[in-house]
């Protein structure tokens, strides 16, 4: 079995993954620049034990991040839970994808790996939308290669921001309103949010696939958010909760054996 680690800036997502592919857990801490290896080993053994999986059945892991700092804390602590020393998705790991950006070093590897997993598993040009804390909406185009897409603050940064900056507005739970056209304070946020960030997309796709020539093959949506606001979308897109694992297991897959023979 190989553990997939994927760090976002706040949650980072454990995929318990078998040698064919099959995603059978996934859990989720938090994200905290604070805490040591040696927190994130008890953690990481804790949540584990939880589930019922063992610490010792993994065969090997692999790591991405989109926070640099926590990199070598969580690459150490699954060395002290399981003795792995895990893949880290980066520099010199074989990925079968061809960025054409202007400085593809630039990249984050949460980008990589669902732009992978995008490229093996949906009709291309794939448009990927990915709702964390930030939002970013990348594409794979016709040959299969990332070339590039866009960047807009995420759904709960969003609101956050909303509250924060105002003397009245709470921050509040992001789901759907009884009404679109709302007719009290708690309904028209969540209708500003929800349809103003479903309709973000829209634009964006429309922008997409004019620049690709008209039509796309497949528009894929991932992330914690997508669930919500991908259905108030006019266009067609597909939910993959987890797509940015099944990219880190390909990855993993591409490189094994340069990793075993060292």
């Amino acid at each position: 079995m190989i553990l997939a680690i994927d760090t976002g800036n706040t949650h980072i997502v454990l995929g318990c993954i078998d040698e064919q592919g099959e995603i059978s857990h996934i859990l989720r801490l938090e994200s905290n620049l604070k805490k040591t290896e040696y927190e994130y080993a008890s953690d990481i053994k804790q949540i584990l034990e939880l589930e019922n999986v063992d610490r010792f059945g993994f065969s090997d892991a692999i790591i991405s991040s989109s926070v640099p700092q926590l990199i070598d804390p969580l690459k150490k602590a699954v060395k002290i839970i399981s003795g792995i020393d895990a893949m880290v998705v980066g520099a010199g790991i074989k990925t079968g994808l061809d960025i054409v950006l202007d400085d593809p070093g630039t990249i984050a590897a949460d980008l990589v790996a669902t732009a992978v997993a995008a490229k093996n598993e949906y009709p291309l040009p794939c448009i990927i939308i990915d709702m964390g804390t930030a939002t970013t909406v990348t594409v794979v185009d016709a040959k299969g290669r990332y070339i590039g897409g866009a960047i807009m603050p995420g759904v709960r940064l969003s609101m956050h921001a909303l509250a924060d900056g105002t003397s009245l507005l709470p921050n509040i739970e992001i789901t759907p309103p009884q009404k679109t056209i709302a007719s009290n304070t708690i309904d028209c946020m969540k209708s500003g949010i929800i349809y103003g960030s479903a309709g973000a997309l829209d634009g964006i796709l429309d922008h997409y696939i004019d620049e690709l020539g008209g039509s796309v093959g497949s528009v894929v949506a991932t992330g914690g958010l997508a669930s919500t606001i991908c259905p108030m979308c006019r266009h067609a897109i597909t939910l993959d909760s987890n797509l940015l694992l099944k990219g880190l297991y390909v990855i993993y897959q591409k490189n094994k054996a340069k990793k075993h023979r060292k």
